[in-house]
């Protein structure tokens, strides 16, 4: 096994690097928190981190903290390194990250979909992009975190999960109108429900009545700025900032939030 640097360790990140290590993978970790590193091998650096590491992980908020971090690791990458950058930052700020790699590094991204508990039970979707030596290398270790889903080439995997999240996103936002204006006709909660899980929107639904999620609103509202998107998007990132008091709770608070207007 090759050692793993994993760099950030947040909601997803630390489950994220227990079940690598709990898999027997030599890993070594840093996060800003140095708190949250307990337990794990901790260097004091993203550089210090990165040190004869064959794979290098991050797993940051966006594309600011991932350009931060690169500043302090990318010099100490050995040729042959395999950069995996796990974050949702959008194809375009993968690809100015991959134009300034040092010569023989190669860079794979495989943003997730999924939440906390599936990010600790190794049940995250890995949408995965890069060439295709570089997937095979990777792939036994994302294995460990889910199931991965090669989209192809460089900045495949970024681009697809700003569509996908686009979706759910705006499948949330739609639900909580529609049951705003069930409340305004007079109709049972339940009962609207019930009628919506039984149709195309019914993933939706099931997203926002989980009580077991936990993405962050500001979150939803910057991949959705990363998205870009037409005037229904648009509206939903709206939405999103527009209730600052929930910003840090689940993306199924806004379905309340939204009834409250």
């Amino acid at each position: 096994m090759e050692k793993i640097a994993f760099l950030g360790l947040g909601r997803m990140g630390l489950p994220m690097a227990r079940r690598l290590a709990a898999a027997g993978h030599p890993l070594t970790v840093w996060n800003r928190s140095p708190a949250r590193t307990e337990g794990l091998d901790a260097a004091s650096s993203p550089a210090e981190a990165v040190q004869g590491a064959g794979l290098v992980i991050t797993m940051l908020a966006d594309p600011a903290a991932v350009e931060s971090v690169a500043d302090r690791f990318a010099a100490e990458l050995a040729a042959g390194a395999l950069w995996t950058d796990m974050s949702s930052i959008g194809p375009d700020a993968t690809a100015a990250l991959r134009r300034r790699l040092p010569d023989g590094v190669a860079m794979v991204d495989a943003p997730v979909l999924g939440s906390v508990g599936p990010a600790a039970s190794g049940q995250l979707t890995v949408l995965a992009g890069g060439r295709p030596e570089d997937l095979d290398r990777v792939q036994p270790v994302l294995d460990v975190l889910g199931t991965v889903v090669r989209c192809g080439g460089p900045g495949a995997g970024a681009a697809l999960k700003l569509v996908l999240i686009s979706a759910m996103v705006g499948g949330v936002a739609v639900i909580g109108e529609a049951l705003a204006l069930a409340d305004s006709l007079g109709l049972p909660e339940e009962l609207t429900l019930g009628a919506l899980s039984r149709g195309p929107l019914g993933g939706a639904v099931a997203r926002a009545r989980s009580t077991d999620s936990d993405f962050p609103v500001r979150l939803a509202a910057k991949d959705l700025a990363l998205a870009g998107g037409g005037p229904v998007l648009g509206a939903v990132r709206d939405v999103l900032l527009a209730h600052p008091d929930v910003a840090e709770q689940d993306l199924a608070r806004v379905v309340d939030a939204m009834r409250r207007r």
